[in-house]
């Protein structure tokens, strides 16, 4: 593990806790935990082992709160695995193209993907929060989901990484008709897949630091076994909320040390 601070450790571990809740309860707490990582890791620190770190905690969070949603909502887990196989080969392909990728590329590729998000969650007020259509999903629409939140989204995971779990909930709610506590659960299984394939590519290349990442995960376990609870309490409208609010904040932050800091 590189010198860093205790302050920085602290800070890092703080994140990873944060990041867990809002990543169980709508997605996207890598969007939160890699760039605290860019920051709190020593400066020329390749991003890889960011990325490669990020992986390693935000597995054992995802595990967790893909746990507590199957014990208590009503998640098709058939259907989830079929995508997140589809997504573990998409994540691994990611990750192999990853190592060669710096941080000064990374961060406006992070800003292009938010903007996206919050205008869609904006423009579109119902989204995820009536109720899904009775009867089994088509075949089609499960196709449709194996190749846009399998191989797609789970190619950027391994590329990139955040806002994966945001994707992943917004594909499965437009695609499947899922609510968004649903898609939520949904996409935690799926998440789990392209977490295990981008990590077993970094871990083989060497870019994790892994005592980082086992202190980090354990804030990240709580936070996201905390996240799962309060989604399945409040349900989808107050998911939606976090999920504006969420990628309003760090589209906010992102813009300011681009233009501003």
């Amino acid at each position: 593990m590189p010198d860093i601070a205790l302050t920085s450790i602290i800070l890092l571990c703080v994140a990873a806790l944060a990041a867990g809740w809002i990543d169980a309860v709508v997605g996207g707490g890598g969007l939160l935990l890699l760039p605290a990582l860019l920051l709190g890791l020593p400066a020329n620190t390749p991003a890889a082992f960011a990325l490669g770190t990020n992986k390693a905690v935000a597995i054992v969070g995802t595990t967790g709160a893909a746990v507590t949603y199957a014990r208590r909502a009503p998640v098709d887990v058939r259907t989830a695995v079929r995508i997140g196989l589809a997504a573990l080969a998409g994540s691994t392909g990611g990750a192999f193209f990853a190592a060669g990728m710096s941080t000064e590329v990374l961060k406006p590729v992070i800003m292009v993907v938010l903007l996206a998000v919050a205008a869609f969650v904006i423009l579109k007020p119902a989204f995820g929060t009536t109720a899904p259509p009775p009867g089994p999903v088509s075949r089609r629409r499960t196709l449709a989901a194996i190749g846009l939140a399998g191989l797609g989204i789970g190619f950027y995971d391994g590329l990139i990484g955040p806002g994966t779990g945001t994707f992943l909930v917004l594909a499965l709610t437009a695609v499947l008709h899922l609510n968004l506590v649903t898609a939520s659960a949904t996409a935690k299984i799926v998440n789990c897949c392209t977490n295990a394939g981008a990590l077993a590519m970094f871990a083989w290349q060497g870019t994790v630091f892994w005592q980082l990442a086992v202190v980090m995960a354990v804030f990240n376990l709580a936070g996201a076994t905390l996240g799962a609870r309060t989604a399945l309490k409040r349900g989808s409208g107050f998911v939606r909320i976090v999920l504006l609010v969420v990628v309003l904040a760090l589209v906010a932050n992102m813009a300011y040390e681009q233009w501003i800091a």
